[in-house]
């Protein structure tokens, strides 16, 4: 005969209706109940049945992930294994499994969350992008469905919740940086203009130079997938510039490893010749390449918060706005001051 709830109720001598939220992980139920409950489940080999309390309670316990599309192959770059770990071990806190949904186009993105939502197949849906004008935003809006964006909204972000970097701030940093060992002549490297992310990032670097007193040059800003070929075609766009720069933002790191890679390939040397940030801090980053200066965003803390923040709108309707993930800089060693170059040319 198969064990149920009031087996395990009967021998903690609680009523069954509290081994069921001990198995929802209740707030409500004391730890010290919590360990008796759990001790009883695994002393009468008890397993609950999620799906039916799924079924019984209209909810399906599935959060939906959605990707941008996979026609520039996004899954090359680590930081989606990343934040999908964050993501992942944020849903299990909380006894929630995550659904992906992919497509090669917008159109069949947006088609597999249409399925998703009136499918039922998902109590609540993340974005892991945030970009301009997109239709699967405006669609969950219109619906009222419950949803997160990794990623600062481009409208409505007083009544949207998402979590994010200040990539301003992040990438005027950056750029602050370089500054200080006397490089003028900045590059930005950007991903696609149409993610928020990329528009923030371009925003500082722009803040910093202007600050500084350097009129930021259009031929020096290049948008590129977030990939590794991204990066090295933008290396070569920039070093056929006549005057090219001494120094780089790169908006990843994994493009940034495609610059170095076209660098080394020209004969330029980084940091002799060619001063590089970046962004992300994923484990590559350290290698020696040489290792990369980068911008730490936390990456697996912004899926884990993510998760968080979808299961709390489920759970209590909670509709808090922004959540901002403390970003840090790494430095490493793929920056050279020319200060001091620049001090022996005037003598």
């Amino acid at each position: 005969m198969a064990i149920t709830i009031k087996d395990v109720a009967q021998l903690v001598n609680v009523a069954p209706s509290t081994v069921s939220r001990v198995i929802a992980n209740d707030p409500r139920i004391s730890e010290k109940t919590k360990v008796r409950v759990r001790k009883a489940m695994e002393k009468l080999g008890y397993h609950p049945n999620f799906i039916a309390r799924s079924l019984a309670n209209q909810e399906t316990r599935i959060i939906g992930l959605v990707l941008p599309s996979s026609k520039n192959d996004f899954y090359q770059n680590p930081f989606f294994s990343t934040i999908l770990q964050g993501l992942s071990e944020g849903a299990q806190e909380k006894q929630y499994s995550l659904l992906l949904s992919t497509g090669k186009t917008e159109d069949e993105i947006y088609e597999g969350v249409v399925n998703m939502v009136q499918g039922g197949m998902v109590d609540g849906i993340i974005l892991m992008y945030s970009r301009l004008n997109d239709h699967i935003l405006t669609y969950l809006r219109a619906r009222d469905f419950p949803f997160v964006i990794i990623g600062k909204p481009y409208d409505f972000i007083e009544e949207i919740t998402y979590v994010d970097n200040d990539n301003v701030l992040a990438s005027e940093q950056a750029t602050d940086y370089l500054i200080q060992l006397g490089h003028e002549r900045i590059g930005f490297i950007g991903g696609d203009i149409t993610f928020v992310m990329t528009l923030d990032r371009l925003v500082g670097y722009e803040r910093a130079l202007k600050r500084a007193g350097i009129v930021p040059r259009r031929e020096y800003t290049i948008h590129e997938d977030f990939l590794h070929e991204g990066g090295q075609v933008a290396a070569k766009r920039l070093l056929s510039i006549d005057e090219p720069p001494t120094a780089l933002v790169v908006s990843d790191d994994f493009m940034a490893l495609g610059v170095v890679h076209s660098l080394r390939e020209m004969g330029v040397r980084t940091p002799e010749e060619m001063s590089i940030v970046s962004f992300n801090h994923v484990l590559f980053s350290e290698l020696p390449l040489p290792a990369l200066t980068s911008v730490d965003i936390n990456i697996f803390d912004l899926g884990y918060q993510a998760a968080k923040s979808i299961i709390q709108k489920l759970q209590t309707g909670d509709t808090t706005a922004g959540s901002i993930i403390p970003h840090h800089f790494v430095e490493r060693n793929s920056c050279k001051s020319i200060k001091q170059e620049a001090m022996a040319l005037t003598y």
